[in-house]
C-alpha cells in the first residue's frame, strides 16, 4: 500500500501544500476529512466502533463513515469513496451536506464537510476500519456522550452536538 498524502491547508481551508500522513498527524497540520451519518427511517443514526488498530481514538464510537480527503481529492469525491470503502454502499451522487466544522482539536486539525444519507443497509463493514456497527436512537446518543464521552471520538462529539442544536433550532 502505497503512503497516503494529504493536501494541508490554511485557516480558510485553501490549499498550500501536500504532505505523507504521518507528518501531517505528527506537525499538526490543518488537512481535511468528511464524516458522513448514515440514518434509517426509524431516524435512528448508524455509527461505527472504529478498529482497535486506528492512530486515532481506537475503539470509540464515530460517525457512520468517515475518513481523510486524499491530497487533490474533493469533499463529496471523498464521502462516496468513503461510503464505498467504508460500509459497501454505492452512492451514484455525493449525500446531502449538512454543515461544515472549521479546523480545531477535536477533529485532529482537520476541516470537515458533514453528510447526511438516508439508508437502510446493509452494510458491508471494512474490518480494517471498523470492528462493528450499530443503529442507535438519537435519545440514547445523547445519553452515552453525556455519561461516557470517552467512548466517541472527539470530532463525532462536536458534530453530534452542533447537529442536535440545529435540529433544535440553535445556530
Amino acid at each position: 500500500m502505497s503512503e497516503e498524502i494529504f493536501d494541508i491547508v490554511d485557516e480558510r481551508d485553501e490549499v498550500i501544500g501536500r504532505l505523507p500522513r504521518p507528518r501531517v498527524h505528527r506537525e499538526g497540520h490543518k488537512h481535511r476529512a468528511v464524516h458522513v451519518l448514515v440514518f434509517n427511517a426509524r431516524g435512528e443514526i448508524f455509527l461505527q466502533k472504529r478498529s482497535m488498530a486506528k492512530d486515532c481514538f481506537p475503539g470509540a464510537w464515530d460517525s457512520s463513515a468517515s475518513g481523510h480527503v486524499d491530497g487533490g481529492e474533493d469533499y463529496d469525491a471523498c464521502a462516496v469513496r468513503e461510503l464505498r470503502e467504508e460500509l459497501g454502499l454505492e452512492a451514484g451522487t455525493p449525500p446531502v451536506r449538512l454543515f461544515k466544522v472549521a479546523a480545531c482539536a477535536e477533529t485532529g486539525q482537520e476541516f470537515c464537510w458533514v453528510y447526511r444519507l438516508a439508508s437502510e443497509g446493509p452494510f458491508v463493514l471494512q474490518p480494517e476500519e471498523i470492528e462493528r456497527g450499530e443503529w442507535f436512537a438519537r435519545a440514547r446518543v445523547n445519553e452515552l456522550i453525556r455519561r461516557q464521552p470517552g467512548d466517541f471520538a472527539g470530532g463525532f462529539v462536536l458534530i453530534w452536538q452542533r447537529l442536535t442544536a440545529q435540529a433544535a433550532g440553535i445556530q
